[in-house]
C-alpha cells in the first residue's frame, strides 16, 4: 500500500465522494489516478464506509488511512474501546496485540504513555500515521513480536493489554485461550513479571469456565454487548488476587448503558414461579455470563424453569433485558397452537423447548413480525407452554 500517495488531496476527495458507490462496479472502471494501484483506493473506500458507524472519530478525521476492510470489521468499536479504557489507568500501558489501534487511542486518555506493538509492518506504519492525525502524542508504535519487545524493553508497566487472536483460522470456533496467539495461558507468568495488572480481551464465544481454569488472579470479568449482541469478554487480572471475581454484564445501546454486577456464588438458589403478569428476557451479556440464579436473587424475580432462563413478576421491575406484558398463557396443545396460528403474524422465541423457531413457523404457518411476541417454553412443572405477550418499555 502506497501510504503517501493515498494522502494526495485529489485521491482523498475521490475516496470521500465515493463512499456510497458500489465497489464491485467501481472495480470494473478505469483507474483515474496514475502511479497508484486502484485496489488500494478501492480498499480505502470500502474500509472507510465500514468505519462510519463503528469508528466515527476516525471517519470524521482528515487523512486517516485504513487497513483492509476485514481489519476494520475485526477491530474494537469506539464504544467498547471507551469502556475498556474506563477499567484501567496509570502512567504506562503496553498493548501486546495493537491492531488498528482503536483501543490504544482511548487508553491514551487514561495513561500518560501507551506503547503499541504490531507484528504487521504496514499496519504498524498506518497506525503510527493515524495517531499523528488524531493528535495522540502519548502513543508510541513499534513493529515486531510483542513477547520479544516486552523482554527487550524490560520495564514494569502499570498495565499490560492483550487481545489474542485465533492461531488457526481454519480451525473454526475458539473456546480455549490456549487456541489463541499469543498463548496467554503459557505467557501469563512472563506478563505478571512485567505488570501486576493484565487486561485480557477475548472473543464472545470463549468458554468462561474453561478460561478461568487457564488463568490465575482473575479479579473482574466484563461481558460487553452492543445493541444486545455480545462483542467481547474482558478479564482483569491483578497479581495476588485470590477472591471470587466479580462479573459485570454491560449492554450498550443508542440511548443508555445498562450495567449489572453479579457475584458468582454457587450457593445462590433462584425462586421459581408460574407465569405472572410480566415476563423478562435477559440481555445477551447476562445470558453469556450464566448468572441466572444471581439475577433471580438480586432482582427478586422468579424463573419459569431451571433451564428456561425467562423470568416473571407480578409487578413490573427495572430489568436488564427485554420486558413484556403477558397477555395469555396457553398450554402447548391443539387449542394453544390454534390460537397462535390465528395471529397470522408474530415474533417467536423458544427457550427450553424441543422445537426450533423455524419448525414452529412451518407448523403453525405464522409469519415473522407484528405486535405479538410468542414465547414457547417450559414451566416449573415441566409442562410445555406458550406465552403470548406484548412488548413494553423497560423501567
Amino acid at each position: 500500500m502506497q501510504l503517501s500517495k493515498l494522502l494526495d488531496p485529489d485521491i482523498q476527495e475521490y475516496i470521500n465522494k465515493n463512499l456510497r458507490t458500489d465497489i464491485a462496479k467501481m472495480a470494473l472502471s478505469k483507474n483515474p489516478f496514475e502511479g497508484i494501484d486502484f485496489k488500494d483506493i478501492l480498499n480505502q473506500i470500502s474500509a472507510k464506509s465500514k468505519a462510519e458507524m463503528k469508528l466515527p472519530l476516525w471517519f470524521n478525521t482528515k487523512n486517516i488511512i485504513y487497513p483492509s476492510k476485514v481489519s476494520v470489521e475485526q477491530t474494537s468499536s469506539e464504544i467498547t474501546a471507551k469502556y475498556k479504557a474506563s477499567l484501567v489507568s496509570g502512567d504506562s500501558l503496553i498493548d501486546l496485540s495493537g491492531g488498528f489501534g482503536v483501543d490504544d487511542y482511548f487508553f491514551s486518555k487514561s495513561f500518560k504513555k501507551v506503547f503499541h506493538c504490531e507484528m504487521q509492518e504496514e499496519l504498524s506504519e498506518i497506525v503510527a500515521h493515524n495517531f499523528r492525525a488524531l493528535n495522540a502524542k502519548n502513543v508510541e508504535t513499534k513493529f515486531g513480536d510483542s513477547t520479544a519487545i516486552l523482554k527487550e524493553i524490560n520495564q514494569v508497566w502499570d498495565c499490560i493489554y492483550v487481545d489474542p487472536s485465533r492461531r488457526n483460522d481454519s480451525k473454526g470456533k475458539v473456546f480455549m485461550l490456549s487456541d489463541c496467539s499469543p498463548n496467554v495461558s503459557d505467557l501469563l507468568p512472563l506478563y505478571l513479571s512485567h505488570s501486576k495488572n493484565i487486561l485480557l480481551k477475548a472473543a464472545p464465544i470463549l468458554d468462561i469456565s474453561a478460561a478461568l481454569q487457564e488463568l490465575i488472579y482473575v479479579k473482574e470479568i466484563h461481558l460487553v454487548a452492543v445493541n444486545n449482541e455480545m462483542k467481547e469478554i474482558l478479564f482483569l487480572i491483578e497479581k495476588g488476587f485470590r477472591d471470587e471475581p466479580t462479573v459485570s454484564c454491560v449492554n450498550f445501546n443508542k440511548l443508555e448503558i445498562q450495567k449489572n454486577l453479579f457475584q458468582f456464588n454457587l450457593e445462590f438458589e433462584p425462586k421459581y414461579a408460574l407465569p405472572e403478569q410480566f415476563l423478562y428476557e435477559p440481555n445477551s451479556a447476562i445470558m453469556k455470563s450464566g448468572a441466572f440464579n444471581e439475577l433471580s436473587q438480586q432482582l427478586n424475580v422468579a424463573k419459569l424453569h431451571q433451564h428456561s432462563h425467562l423470568y416473571t413478576s407480578e409487578n413490573q421491575i427495572a430489568f436488564p433485558g427485554r420486558s413484556f406484558k403477558i397477555e395469555s398463557v396457553l398450554d402447548y396443545n391443539k387449542a394453544g397452537i390454534s390460537k397462535v396460528s390465528s395471529l397470522k403474524k408474530a415474533n417467536i422465541t423458544t427457550r427450553n423447548f424441543p422445537m426450533t423457531v423455524e419448525d414452529i413457523r412451518k407448523k403453525l404457518k405464522v409469519k415473522d413480525g407484528g405486535d405479538f411476541y410468542c414465547f414457547f417454553t417450559t414451566n416449573l412443572n415441566n409442562e410445555k407452554i406458550i406465552l403470548i405477550c406484548s412488548k413494553i418499555r423497560p423501567l
